[in-house]
């Protein structure tokens, strides 16, 4: 049953010691009827919302166990060679952050306790999660475990605003899993994953139609998804350093320097993607990889590593029947730097020999190490038909990469 909401000031009322803030003061209109909005229901404007649970593999620890509520939290493993998967916003305050090794997260934080992953109740709740979704818009697109794009243009629960759609979503999720998410809302893909940040955590926040462009031009480029660091350090060594800055260059500048992606920012730099949020992704690749208990430089262990992740992947393909062409090994040497080597075959790989072989002989090619190596993976890409990731096939919200990390040495959510 959804929740009753009583605005508050700027706060939503759910009852008497459980609250969804919200501090969004326009609204983003279904109709006409709204005055100050353009209409959605027949201009082609669309409605997006993006939803993002705050903190969330930390959060749902401390929801099961109240003794950690309040305290400085990283899931996933101290020991010396293991990574942060998430931690908790007061782990946060210290400069902990998801994908940094445990020791250096606990220089930063002598105080952080770390707790095991269970990714079995993370999918769980996931699930609770997106059947909230489902009520609203058959338009899901799932990025992770704890976010999506929901396109809500058609107003299926007869609701004024798409403001009070993520207001309503998310007051549910906080009654059904005691969670709270973040929402983004505008009128593309791009502007929405920007706005669910803007007021994190449990909040909300919506960027206009109309106002998309200037929103932009305010923020950092390192605000801008699919802005990595490389990309970032790049634009900044070119002078671009906001949104703003992007918007100055031209078209012939962006393409010179990045290529077919320049197309791309200078769209997004004015506010524009015409992406469709899409139920049915394709998944670009699939691979798996692992951290040694110690970095590495005979041949015999790292091959051993190399041919475990061989067979998680292989395990995989036959669980989906899924053929690929192209084969990867990646590695992290000590320094933590990282290297890759591809090879893609005139035909799929046929059976599990074969992506071992393919996997052996890659590792092979930068023998000897000019370093001891910590870590290697395998992975498959180029797929000989489209593979379709549907929501229950989200993994553990990883990167591709990352996918069937080995439990012990946990990686970075995407």
């Amino acid at each position: 049953m959804t929740p009753q909401l009583k605005q508050a000031g700027m706060r939503l009322t759910l009852e008497p010691d459980r609250t969804l803030a919200s501090t969004e003061q326009q609204t983003f209109p279904f109709s006409s009827h709204t005055a100050t909005l353009v209409s959605m229901a027949g201009d082609g404007i669309r409605k997006i919302i993006h939803i993002d649970m705050d903190a969330f593999y930390a959060s749902v620890e401390q929801r099961d166990d109240p003794s950690l509520r309040g305290r400085p939290l990283a899931v996933g493993h101290g020991a010396r060679r293991g990574v942060v998967a998430a931690a908790s916003y007061e782990a946060r305050t210290f400069g902990v952050r998801s994908a940094m090794p445990s020791t250096t997260a606990l220089a930063k934080c002598p105080e952080l306790i770390f707790v095991p992953p269970r990714f079995e109740v993370y999918k769980a709740v996931s699930r609770q999660i997106h059947a909230i979704f489902a009520d609203y818009t058959d338009l899901i697109e799932p990025l992770s475990l704890d976010e999506a794009y929901l396109d809500v243009t058609e107003n299926r629960r007869g609701l004024a605003t798409a403001t009070d759609t993520a207001l309503e979503i998310r007051a549910r999720i906080l009654d059904t899993t005691d969670l709270t998410a973040s929402a983004g809302i505008s009128y593309n893909k791009f502007l929405a994953k920007l706005a669910s940040d803007q007021r994190k955590p449990n909040g909300q926040f919506v960027v206009p139609p109309g106002k998309g462009e200037a929103f932009v031009q305010s923020l950092p480029i390192g605000r801008f998804h699919g802005v990595g660091q490389v990309t970032e350090a790049k634009m900044k060594r070119l002078g671009v350093h906001t949104g703003e800055d992007l918007h100055r260059q031209s078209l012939t500048f962006l393409q010179h320097h990045f290529g077919k992606s320049g197309a791309w920012y200078y769209a997004i730099a004015r506010g524009e993607d015409h992406r469709a949020v899409n139920p049915d992704r394709v998944r670009k690749s699939s691979g798996s990889e692992t951290t040694f208990d110690q970095d590495h430089i005979s041949p015999e262990p790292i091959e051993a590593g190399v041919l475990a992740m061989a067979d998680d992947v292989w395990a995989w393909c036959e669980k989906t029947g899924a053929r690929a062409r192209t084969v990867t090994v990646k590695i992290k040497w000590a320094d933590f730097q990282q290297a890759t080597r591809s090879r893609s075959l005139p035909l799929p790989v046929a059976d599990r020999q074969t992506l071992r072989q393919e996997s052996l002989d890659l590792i092979r090619s930068v023998y000897p190490p000019r370093l001891g190596i910590r870590l290697v993976g395998v992975t498959l890409s180029n797929f000989d038909q489209e593979i379709v990731l549907r929501d229950e096939q989200l993994g553990l919200g990883f990167d591709a990469a990352y996918v069937n990390q080995r439990p012990a040495q946990v990686a970075h959510p995407a």
